[in-house]
């Protein structure tokens, strides 16, 4: 039998300047989703990919002084380079100067004019530049004339444009948004766009620009260049061959989730499915649009110039406190603040004391009284099958978290369950079984339980951390192989080995001065 498919995709992105901590959390997500389900035996398809069209590049390579081909294929090296440091493992990167795509958004383009869901006539409106987004007059004016998003100053543009006849699909989008199964989550994300956009009306869309020319031309008229609701929303099905090498588009479409920021929800949830019914394909299953991580003085921007570097975190703290980090801090779905220092205590509280010391306590004691690995002789007691039932709740937890995308709650699971093996050690006090030789079998016995425990918990912890579950089985003796590394091993007591070779090792992650990283942080970015 074939293996079920899953196909999750994040946004393409804007290539204008480096990428930040913000565009770092969408992937990081997507990557823990794409491993989990990988783990659970799917054969998986995660995209992600570049948006290089548009004005803002054509302006930032002229002024760099280099073609905005040029400018676009060294952002793709910089940008593969940050997901290779997160440890981020795509199965799709898409640019929209692929010649594939191009040819396929052009096809779609012509496709949409011969069936008259495309006319010819004339915009005019306010534009940002930096946003690549128009504005009616009265968002401008609730933002005090200035770019809703940005804060940037607005253009007053006026050119010949062809339209997209968005209203003809009113009434079926609509629909979609009241069927039973969420087709935009979270809910209060599924109100906005019906409140603020459905019920007032949708208006056609401007679909091509004449004021620039980066970007994919209109077959039938080459003075316009596609504009980013076409070329750079259909990524999602040309990255799959559409519409002439369907092999992996029959396989995989329709997308299980487009996992978005909340600030392109509209084009996602109303303009995308809208396309995909004028081209009559199957629409995605789950559109998710997450929060923001904010600074304390307000949203995360590269217009703004106020962005955190995730490669400066990466080198100083390790990949995987910064990935965790991401999933944990904030709910997915809701904003987040972020600071140097809640991250801090965060790698402290929960990486360095609670998993770190987990560890580094059951392996010096197993290395120190077992030397030569634990004994069959163990005395097994109702608290050790205790822990072990609550191993397989968190099991349970866990799965159902994850399907509804709820990483952080995923991860506060574990995290119980890890909090929970550290006050097994205090209730069974194995310090002082080790001083008396009888009590050995029922030391022996607790030993086991909190490595079989910490072995079930890497499985685990795998989706969103991929050095650690390595570390963990490397102190404990277990070998990298599917017995113990596959998902299915988390929910199976008594597969660890009696008599591995374990080893203390370094802490996994070493506790940090909280006043002292501040202020060479501090220096640091000055």
């Amino acid at each position: 039998m074939s293996k079920k498919t899953y196909y999750i995709s994040t946004p393409i992105y804007y290539p204008s300047g480096q990428l930040h901590i913000g565009h770092s959390y969408t992937t990081v997500a997507a990557d823990a989703m794409a491993r989990y389900k990988r783990m659970r035996d799917y054969d998986v398809f995660f995209l992600t990919g570049m948006d290089e069209h548009g004005q803002k590049i054509q302006r930032t390579a002229e002024a760099a002084g280099v073609s905005p081909q040029a400018f676009v294929d060294a952002m793709a090296v910089d940008i593969k380079a940050l997901w290779e440091l997160l440890d981020v493992r795509y199965d799709g990167f898409i640019r929209t100067t692929d010649p594939h795509h191009v040819q396929a958004v052009q096809a779609i383009v012509q496709r949409l004019k011969d069936q008259d869901d495309i006319y010819e006539g004339s915009y005019e409106g306010l534009y940002c530049t930096p946003c690549e987004a128009f504005w009616t007059p009265s968002q401008a004016a609730e933002a005090n004339n200035r770019c809703p998003d940005c804060g940037g100053p607005l253009e007053h543009t006026k050119e010949p444009s062809y339209f997209f006849r968005l209203s003809k699909y009113q009434d079926r989008l609509m629909e979609l948004f009241k069927r039973e199964v969420p087709f935009v989550l979270p809910a209060s994300r599924a109100n906005e766009m019906i409140n603020n956009f459905l019920k007032p009306g949708l208006d056609d869309i401007a679909v091509t620009r004449t004021t620039f020319d980066w970007g994919i031309h209109v077959p039938f008229d080459p003075k316009h260049v596609i504009y980013v609701w076409i070329d750079a929303l259909s990524n999602y099905i040309t990255a799959l061959g559409y519409p002439d090498e369907p092999a992996l588009f029959d396989k995989f479409w329709p997308v299980d989730v487009h996992l978005i920021g909340k600030e392109i929800m509209r084009f996602h949830s109303l303009i995308w499915p809208a396309l995909l019914m004028a081209l009559d394909l199957p629409l995605p299953k789950r559109i998710f649009g997450h929060g923001w991580l904010l600074l304390k003085d307000g949203k995360m921007s590269k217009s703004k110039g106020n962005v955190v570097d995730p490669v400066l975190l990466v080198k100083r703290y390790g990949v995987d406190a910064i990935r965790y980090f991401l999933l944990r801090e904030v709910p997915f779905g809701a904003d987040g603040v972020f600071s140097n220092q809640a991250l801090i205590e965060r790698i402290n509280s929960d990486l360095a004391n609670d998993l770190g010391n987990l560890l580094s306590r059951t392996a010096a004691m197993m290395v120190k009284t077992f030397p030569e690995g634990l004994p069959e002789d163990r005395l097994t007691e109702d608290v050790d099958r205790e822990l072990d039932q609550l191993a397989d709740k968190t099991l349970e937890e866990v799965e159902r978290r994850m399907e509804d995308l709820e990483f952080s709650l995923s991860l506060e699971a574990i995290w119980a369950q890890i909090g929970r093996c550290n006050k097994y050690i205090d209730v069974t006090m194995p310090w002082v079984l080790a001083k008396n030789e009888e009590d050995h079998p029922r030391l022996a016995a607790v030993l086991y339980t909190l490595a079989d425990n910490l072995r079930r918990i890497a499985v685990m912890i795998s989706p969103f951390m991929t050095s650690t579950p390595v570390l963990i089985r490397g102190q404990l003796g277990i070998p990298e192989t599917d017995e113990f590394t596959a998902w299915e091993s988390a929910g199976q007591a008594g597969l660890y080995q009696g008599n591995p070779q374990v080893k203390k090792g370094s802490p996994l992650f070493p506790r940090i001065d909280v006043e002292k990283e501040l202020a060479a942080l501090e220096e640091l970015l000055s």
